[in-house]
This record gives C-alpha cells, sequence and structure tokens, in this order.
C-alpha cells in the first residue's frame, strides 16, 4: 500500500477528452493517458484491501492493488511486468474494456472508484514507449503445431501464450487484415489499428505465422457479417497438418429484425457500417458508398455497436441521429447498488456524448419506403412506445409515431458465431449455437471433436475483450497440456 490515507486526501482523475466538436472532425484516438504525476497520485488511492475485489471482478485478474502501488512508487517497468503477467494486450483493455474491476473497487461503495483502467492505459504506453515490450520467443521448441482460426483477442491471446510455450502456432483470418472485431468492428477513434499491428510484430518474433484472407470451410458467412476472404481452406486439411486446432472467431452473426420494409435499401446492420469506416482510415480503395452524411439516421440497440454507430455516424455528419432500445431506461444511480457485481446502470459514451437523440422502450413495427426516385428505399421508420409490467412488453395504445428515416442501422448484438464454421468442423454446439466446452478440469475448452478447442466468443457467446483475452489464454494452458501432457503457461 503506497500511500496509506491516499484515498481519504486524493480525488479520483478521469482522463480528458479532447473537445467534442474538435474530436468528431477526426477519427483519432482522442483520450490521452494520465501523466506520470497524475497515475502516482491515482495509484495512492488504492486501498490495497483485504479481500482485492477488483481482481475477481477482472475477468484476466489482473494484480491490480499491485501495479497500483508500484505505480505509486514510480517503478513503471514492475508496473508493466505484472501487468502483462495476467493480461498479453492491456493496451486494447486500458481503452475499451468497461472496466468491471472498478465497479468492484471497495471505494465504489461510498466513493469515486480507483482509476484502474486510467492507471492500466498509462502503464502500458510508458512501457512501448520506454521499449520494455519485447518479443519473448521459447527458448526450446516442441516440434508441434497449432492453427488458431480467429485473430481477435481470444486468438491472438491464445496464439502468443502457445508460441512462448514453444509451438509453432500459425493464425487463420478470413478477413484482409488481423483483429478480427478489434479491427473491423471498434472504431478507430476508440482503438487505433497501429496498436494491434505492434503488436503482430511482437508475435511474428515470437515465431507466431499470420494468414490472413482465408476462410474455413466451403459455406461463406452471410449478410451482416465481414467478410474479405480471397481463398478457402478444408477442416481436414487443417486437422491433418496441425497437431491441435483451436476456434477462437467472434460471435459474428447479428441479431436481425424481420419487419415489413426490412428489405428497402438504406436498412443494414451495424457490421456493414462500421467496418467500411475502418478500411477508409486504413486507406483502402473501392470501399464501398455507406455513409451517414446528411442522413436522418436511426440506430436500433442501444450497447457498445450502437453507442459506435453513434460516433461514427457524428463524424460523417449526419443530419439527425437517433437510436432506440427496446428495454426500458436503466436507472440513472451514483454507486453501486449491487456491489462488487456489475451493476444496470444508465451509461453514457463519449458517442453519446458528442450528440444523439435516446429513447427506450420503443418497438420497431415497419419500415417505411418512399416514392419515385425514394421508391425502394427506406424513409421512415415506425414504431411505438411500450410498457413494461412483469418482465413482459406491452404496446401503449395510441402510443404510435413515424420518424424519418434514411439510413437505419441494426445494432441489437450479436446471437452466435458464424454456425458454418463449427458445422464444417461437426463440432457439438450448445443450446445458444456456440461451441460446447467446459473450461474448468480436465479436457477444458476441448470440444466434441478430437483435438479441436474453442475459446472466447466462440465458445462462450457475445462478451467483453478482456473475456476473450482471459479464455484464450485458458485455452492455450489447455492445448499445451494436450499436446506435451503437462503445461507452465498461467491458468
Amino acid at each position: 500500500m503506497g500511500k496509506v490515507t491516499g484515498f481519504l486526501e486524493f480525488e479520483r482523475v478521469e482522463e480528458r477528452y479532447e473537445a467534442k466538436e474538435s474530436r468528431k472532425k477526426h477519427f483519432r484516438e482522442f483520450i490521452p493517458p494520465l501523466t506520470d504525476e497524475q497515475a502516482k497520485i491515482q495509484g495512492a488511492r488504492c486501498m490495497d484491501c483485504g479481500i482485492p475485489f477488483c481482481m475477481s471482478g477482472c475477468p484476466v485478474n489482473n494484480i491490480i492493488p499491485d501495479w497500483n502501488d508500484l505505480v505509486y512508487r514510480q517503478d513503471w517497468k514492475a508496473a508493466i511486468e505484472t501487468l502483462h503477467s495476467t493480461n498479453n494486450f492491456p493496451e486494447f483493455t486500458g481503452r475499451i474494456c468497461p472496466a468491471p474491476c472498478e465497479e468492484a473497487c471497495v471505494l465504489r461503495i461510498n466513493e469515486d472508484a480507483v482509476g484502474i483502467k486510467s492507471i492500466e492505459h498509462a502503464i502500458i504506453d510508458k512501457a512501448w514507449g520506454a521499449g520494455w515490450v519485447q518479443p519473448r520467443p521459447a527458448a526450446h521448441k516442441t516440434g508441434k503445431k497449432v492453427a488458431v482460426v480467429g485473430s481477435g483477442p481470444a486468438g491472438l491471446a491464445c496464439a502468443q501464450q502457445l508460441a512462448r510455450a514453444g509451438h509453432g502456432v500459425v493464425v487463420f483470418e478470413r478477413n484482409d487484415r488481423i483483429g478480427g472485431l478489434l479491427r473491423y468492428g471498434i472504431p478507430d477513434f476508440k482503438l487505433e489499428k497501429w496498436q494491434i499491428d505492434r503488436r503482430m510484430e511482437q508475435m511474428a518474433a515470437e515465431g507466431v505465422s499470420f494468414r490472413t484472407g482465408v476462410h474455413v470451410g466451403n459455406q461463406r458467412p452471410g449478410k451482416g457479417v465481414p467478410d474479405w476472404a480471397t481463398g478457402t481452406i478444408a477442416p481436414g486439411k487443417l486437422l491433418a497438418e496441425f497437431d491441435a486446432v483451436v476456434l477462437a472467431g467472434g460471435a459474428e452473426q447479428p441479431r436481425d429484425l424481420p419487419i415489413p420494409g426490412r428489405e428497402l435499401d438504406g436498412v443494414h446492420f451495424a457490421m456493414e457500417f462500421l467496418p467500411l469506416q475502418n478500411k477508409r482510415v486504413a486507406g483502402d480503395a473501392g470501399v464501398p458508398d455507406l455513409w451517414a452524411t446528411d442522413k436522418h439516421v436511426v440506430i436500433i440497440g442501444g450497447g457498445d455497436t450502437g453507442s459506435d454507430c453513434v460516433g461514427t455516424s457524428n463524424r460523417h455528419g449526419a443530419r439527425s441521429i437517433t437510436q432506440f432500445e427496446l428495454l426500458p431506461m436503466p436507472p440513472d444511480v451514483e454507486r453501486n447498488p449491487v456491489w462488487p457485481y456489475w451493476p444496470t446502470r444508465l451509461r453514457t459514451s463519449s458517442s453519446h456524448e458528442e450528440g444523439v437523440d435516446r429513447d427506450w422502450s420503443i418497438a420497431t413495427k415497419a419500415f417505411a419506403g418512399g416514392e419515385g426516385e425514394m421508391s425502394g428505399k427506406v424513409t421512415a421508420l415506425k414504431a411505438v412506445r411500450l410498457e413494461w409490467r412483469d418482465g413482459r412488453m406491452n404496446e401503449i395504445p395510441g402510443s404510435e409515431f413515424t420518424l424519418p428515416a434514411d439510413l437505419v442501422l441494426l445494432a441489437m448484438g450479436f446471437v452466435s458465431p458464424v454456425q458454418s464454421v463449427l458445422n464444417a468442423f461437426s463440432v457439438e454446439a450448445d443450446a445458444r449455437g456456440n461451441a460446447k466446452a467446459t473450461t474448468d478440469g480436465p479436457g477444458c475448452y476441448a470440444t466434441s471433436v478430437s483435438k479441436i478447442f474453442a475459446a472466447g466468443d466462440m465458445r462462450r457467446g457475445q462478451s467483453l475483450v478482456v473475456w476473450a483475452i482471459r479464455e484464450g489464454r485458458q485455452c492455450a494452458r489447455a492445448v499445451d497440456e494436450f499436446l506435451v501432457g503437462n503445461s507452465e503457461l498461467p491458468r
């Protein structure tokens, strides 16, 4: 505990955002890390509790009190070593994680939580700047080969751990660049993609190989799933060439809204819209012409994906932006009423602050098209207000309304991984369509098919980046044990 009275003396300091009107003019990150002095003071607020609930709230079990204390003492090198011992990619989580650790912070009971996420952000940026993040190749090779299908955070974490254990690892990615939904889905203003490229260089130096533009299986994913594959590979070929296969793709199958007018031009899945802007920022030519510029944009879905659509539409210069949520408006409470668990609370993102009309308990009934030149194109949305009673929604009579809509983005979450990948390997799925595998005990993360493992969204369904990293790391240990009989990789 760096400073016994720190939590009494110092207030929480938030990372500063670039001004709204300024940041809406670009797609760069706009949240610089804390200064060394700010991070030191925030680290001093950590009480080093007898039971560090923050660690149990963190899916990767980051050793948070230790690196808070190290930052207070300005021992940054030891801080990054401690942080990296549990988290392969703190530059991702330090930027885009919703920080369940902070909701579990003991200070959160009656004060502002320790700024754990901002301290993590400061540690990893300091480490990269000082040149402390270096490749860690294995001292000895095992001669075993592992194929990792999917290059999101689960696949990358699994691949890096396996390479460090001495195995030959090849990561297969359907799209033209590595990163999964980190690359194509999360806007660049939340995570600039050179952050991924930098990690790829480290992993390549550790022995990981990357193959992009390769779809596994013959059946391609459907509408709403990014797919820029230029070739395919048969599952049988992977099983023949590799000693183990890890399925680590995302939960990419979007939830649809099959109502009248769904076929109209201008009604799109969010993941038909967001990745195109990622490609424009990357400098790609020939990107399809789907913009929010000068349009009345309606976003259906109140989660992170919907928020990302808001921020991107604001940067395009939308005429108006409206975001609907089917469920009631969450309570706007200051403290955590269910501490140390994750609370249901009204959350306002930086994208929301940039401008959007939000509304709750709204059911969309139909999309309406225009006439003449606008025939076949969406021009309006018909909706009704809801009343929720005993967990059931009831339409309020007389509350129907129509809203202008030139672009409708469906951001209602993801139902499962792409089923064609699981079917290609004949892997048994659970009731939700995810690969069926346990996470504890002998044979954890192993699927119903010998040599095939599953981790991340492919196994657990739509979830957080930090959960994907956890499962990727744990799956790597299970694969290592399967290949050589034991493992020294951390659990």
